[in-house]
């Protein structure tokens, strides 16, 4: 007597539920390391105005005003590092009250950082740059700002997609200034230190990553689909 094999179908397995924004800590780690070195170029800073040795170039600007710089240092810092734990989908979704909360730091330390910015950028004169890098740090400062009130409106009326991608935008352009610690040396480089490559070279940081940040917010549908689509249902005999 021959034994037949029936093919069964078996329910397919579930996969856990696909991060959009990274794979469970890669990005936020990644966002983290970029911030790194303007972070610690800023404390540096902070450290010499506390008394310390000077391991920075002198900055007569900020000797003689820092508290801007002392502020926008440490609400920057603030909002590199808790900020990027926020791409996290996994902890947003096991964690919605520190979500919340930690979201309303945000705000405040996002608003700080780029007012305290644009008012350096008035207020302290002859900045590297000339006028092209002064009205594009204006531009940045307003942009940021412009972003965090346009996301928190969105989420008081319950548009998360709105809410999400006002929020990436601000992040981009706070965190740029990790970006423009590989662009400047190399627009230096090759074009040498005039205010115009140094405002073209610091100016491409803040275009690489909100350019990043467009696509991630306008990713194709059919991309995040294929991530998210249940693998083949199997066939074993009987």
């Amino acid at each position: 007597m021959t034994r037949h094999t029936v093919p069964v179908t078996r329910p397919a397995a579930r996969r856990p539920p696909v991060d959009r924004d990274g794979s469970g800590w890669h990005l936020p780690v990644a966002l983290v390391v970029l911030s790194l070195v303007p972070v610690v170029a800023g404390s540096l800073r902070l450290l010499e105005l506390a008394g310390g040795p000077q391991l920075l170039p002198a900055n007569p600007r900020i000797d003689a005003s820092p508290t801007p710089v002392v502020v926008h240092v440490l609400a920057a810092a603030l909002y590199a590092f808790l900020g990027a734990f926020q791409f996290s989908a996994r902890l947003r979704r096991r964690h919605p009250g520190w979500h919340r909360r930690s979201g309303r730091i945000l705000i405040a330390a996002g608003l700080i950082v780029a007012a305290s910015g644009t008012w350096m950028t008035l207020f302290y004169p002859d900045a590297p740059g000339g006028d092209l890098l002064w009205g594009i740090r204006l531009l940045v400062g307003s942009a940021m700002a412009a972003s965090i009130v346009l996301g928190f409106t969105a989420i008081r009326r319950r548009r998360i997609a709105a809410h999400r991608a006002w929020m990436i935008r601000a992040y981009a352009l706070a965190v740029s200034a990790g970006t423009q610690a590989l662009t400047q040396p190399i627009g230096e480089t090759l074009f040498g230190t005039s205010d115009l490559s140094t405002a073209l070279s610091v100016g491409s940081g803040w275009i690489i990553n909100v350019a990043v940040a467009e696509w991630v917010i306008r990713r194709p549908a059919g991309l995040r689909a294929r991530r998210r689509r249940a693998p083949a249902t199997s066939v074993r005999p009987l």
